[in-house]
């Protein structure tokens, strides 16, 4: 059998996760997520950013998205996103679906920046004939694995405050983001400067669910409304607060990220021994190696990994994920694999 480096989900939850649900199976609690777990899991995320901004369960990250920024976007706004955005490419449609356009800038790392969006709020002055951008949407760590740092962040949450723009950030990789070893941004600072962003946890060790985050006040009142209106409000809501409070305890959240980036580096360190290029400089769980196609198809006889673009005379850059639960074993394989045919 295969192994695979495709994603971050493949595997089911940490065993933390499954032992609670388990122990708590029986207990009778409230509905919707007023249940004990839930309540406890959001007071703990408050704790960790040090503020008491509004948290709500999802399912989700495609969820998240389009309940977030349809709810925050008057039906003549819309977002700003880099051209490799979650909600641009890997959605079928679902803003758009909303009624909300989104505008795309082309960014080979996946990163904005303020004069990346100044030319697009220049070129949509014409009111009222035009759609208003409103909302800037982030990823970190990005579908790229590159990162935000403290410093880029701070800017952009100035630029927007001074454009009256907000700021989301889709976290469904978030926890590699603020492990990566390069990262000097920190949970905190990330409620800090962003109006709304959220924690993912299908994607670090939970069967499923997002942790929505809300600090903007203005953007707190009627949420929930949303919430039950799009369909995402549970009525087991416990399934997700048990989840979010295993993964908050003791920092097991960011743990499991930092396995994964370390894993990943594993191999991007063997393969930079061997002389290979990458697509983008990741310190993150997503590596993007530049491989002969020959190559590739050898590989590919013992793991699975996405081909992600195809490259000039005959190479082309792969991804390979890892997760909270990939183990040394397939990591030496396949790095023994390189070693053997570079």
């Amino acid at each position: 059998m295969k192994f695979s480096f495709k994603n971050d989900y493949s595997e089911g939850c940490h065993p933390n996760i499954l032992n609670a649900l388990l122990s708590y199976n029986g207990d009778q609690q409230a509905g919707y997520g007023e249940d004990q777990y839930s309540l406890e899991a959001k007071k703990l995320i408050q704790q960790k950013i040090q503020s008491d901004s509004d948290i709500y369960f999802v399912s989700g990250g495609t969820q998240a998205n389009l309940i977030v920024i349809s709810s925050i976007l008057k039906p003549y706004q819309c977002v700003i996103s880099a051209s490799t955005g979650h909600i641009l490419n890997n959605e079928t449609g679902a803003i758009e679906a909303t009624g909300h356009k989104i505008l795309s800038i082309e960014k080979e790392d996946g990163k904005l920046k303020p004069e990346d969006i100044i030319p697009v709020l220049e070129s949509h002055r014409n009111i009222p004939h035009q759609v208003m951008p409103k909302l800037v949407y982030l990823s970190n760590s990005t579908e790229l694995g590159t990162v935000y740092t403290l410093a880029e962040l701070e800017r952009l949450s100035s630029f927007c405050k001074e454009n009256n723009l907000y700021i989301f950030i889709d976290g469904a990789r978030l926890g590699h983001g603020l492990t990566a070893e390069t990262t000097d941004l920190t949970l905190q600072k990330v409620a800090e400067l962003t109006d709304v962003f959220y924690l993912g946890g299908t994607k670090n060790g939970a069967l499923i669910g997002e942790a929505i985050v809300i600090n903007n006040k203005e953007l707190q009142q009627d949420f929930a409304f949303n919430i039950k209106q799009k369909g995402a409000l549970l009525a087991k809501g416990r399934l997700l607060g048990i989840q979010f409070l295993e993964l908050m305890k003791d920092d097991l959240y960011f743990e499991l990220a930092a396995h994964a980036n370390r894993q990943a580096m594993k191999i991007k360190n063997a393969m930079k021994e061997r002389g290979v290029g990458f697509l983008s400089d990741t310190y993150t769980n997503q590596i993007f190696p530049i491989l002969s196609n020959s190559l590739i198809e050898k590989l590919s006889e013992k793991f699975e990994f996405y081909i992600w673009k195809k490259m000039e005379d005959d190479f082309s850059a792969i991804r390979l994920i890892t997760s909270w639960n990939t183990a040394d074993q397939p990591v030496e394989e396949f790095i023994k694999m390189i070693n053997n045919e570079l």
